[in-house]
């Protein structure tokens, strides 16, 4: 699995407030911040599922072999390229819509999808996204329906998706069985931006059956103008205690910024706010698609 490395506007200050209660009893064992010139991160986690069996014909050869997260950024890194990795939120406007913006995506090539699961405190996230999983939970969207969509579309995709869910739907259901609905769902990985310190431990040994991997993430989620140049240096820093790959994400919305970011060699470029705009600003899921294709095939065509 990879490394996330999400840009924030100001490295040195700490994200938003913990106004939940469960990240209000944990908000001091996870600062995010620097400490002597070092960023301190916090750890999230991917849990890396096995394909489903079912595979349609059309699918490439990637997709027959279900490749996992880090085999994807693997065989990217190793081409010489920069991974796309586009980023929507679940049964925004709906779930059917969000079904048609996983097929077109992965139509454009993508190397991983993030599927965000809408959550009713989304702290880590920036406006734009926080009012996109508003209007999906005002349309009912629940864990359990947004799992059977992706049981539906994930065989007839090439490409990996990963869920990104905040830590207290996970807890409600039992990290157990949340992570045996992604697997059945075909998911691949599973990102927690505020998965508490003292949880780690705990949280690994209880999906260990299901390959447990841990990233890092800091910032909160929102398009910017630009992007923060100490992440350069941050990308050189993580790179001498791993050589697990480097995405950038958080603030990424522009031409300018994709190719930005490849030239300081990070391995993949994530593209959030950005993309939910294209649906959540259209008049209709059919505008917001054609939205979505356009933007997101002239970022796909930037990056190296």
């Amino acid at each position: 699995m990879a490394f996330a490395l999400k840009a924030s506007p100001s490295m040195s200050s700490t994200a938003t407030s913990l106004s939940h209660p469960m990240r209000q009893r944990h908000a001091a064992a996870v600062p995010v911040a620097t400490r002597r010139g070092r960023l301190v991160v916090r750890a999230v986690a991917a849990v890396t599922a096995p394909a489903p069996a079912a595979r349609r014909a059309s699918q490439s050869a990637a997709g027959e072999r279900g490749l996992s997260v880090a085999e994807a950024m693997s065989r990217v890194k190793a081409n010489g390229k920069t991974a796309f990795i586009p980023y929507i939120t679940a049964a925004d406007p709906d779930l059917a819509t969000t079904a048609e913006a996983l097929r077109l995506l992965d139509s454009l090539g993508p190397d991983v999808i993030e599927l965000g699961m809408p959550f009713s405190d989304p702290s880590f996230d920036g406006p734009v996204i926080q009012a996109s999983a508003a209007r999906a939970l005002a349309a009912g969207a629940t864990t359990d329906a947004v799992m059977s969509m992706l049981k539906e579309v994930t065989p007839e995709l090439s490409c990996p998706v990963v869920i990104f869910s905040y830590f207290n739907p996970i807890v409600r259901r039992g990290t157990g069985n949340f992570a045996a609905a992604a697997k059945e769902a075909g998911v691949k990985g599973l990102i927690i931006p505020d998965l508490p310190y003292d949880e780690i431990h705990g949280f690994r040994k209880e999906t260990a059956e299901n390959k447990l991997e841990l990233v890092s993430v800091v910032g909160v989620t929102g398009a910017r103008a630009t992007v923060n140049p100490r992440v350069k240096d941050l990308l050189q820093e993580i790179r001498q205690v791993t050589d697990k790959a480097v995405a950038v994400g958080f603030g990424i919305s522009t031409l300018e910024h994709v190719s930005q970011i490849a030239g300081w060699s990070a391995d993949g470029v994530i593209i959030g706010s950005a993309m939910v705009k294209q649906l959540g600003e259209a008049n209709s899921p059919k505008e917001g698609l054609n939205r979505l294709e356009v933007y997101a095939r002239s970022l796909k065509n930037a990056l190296p």
